[in-house]
């Protein structure tokens, strides 16, 4: 996966609480699903800007992070 910022779709399980959890990417024409979601909290994006829900999630032995902003999702290397 590369580091350039751009939305990309994702399927979420969302629950009565509204809480919301990534289950897979679309990513370059391929969906992926997600492995694990190791954390969840509101944080940066350090990288790109902005600001949202970001979760640690590994994909393929591969951690990164993704972000929910503003119902936007976008991924980013893990620092």
């Amino acid at each position: 996966m590369d580091e350039e910022n751009r939305f990309i779709p994702v399927i979420a399980r969302f629950d009565v609480e509204g809480g919301m959890v990534p289950l897979s990417i679309e990513w370059n024409g391929h969906v992926l699903g997600i492995d694990r979601v190791l954390d969840i909290r509101k944080a940066p994006s350090l990288k790109h800007g902005g600001f949202g829900i970001r979760f640690t999630v590994r994909i393929r032995s591969t951690c990164c992070y993704l972000f929910c902003d503003e119902g936007k999702w976008f991924i980013e290397r893990e620092a």
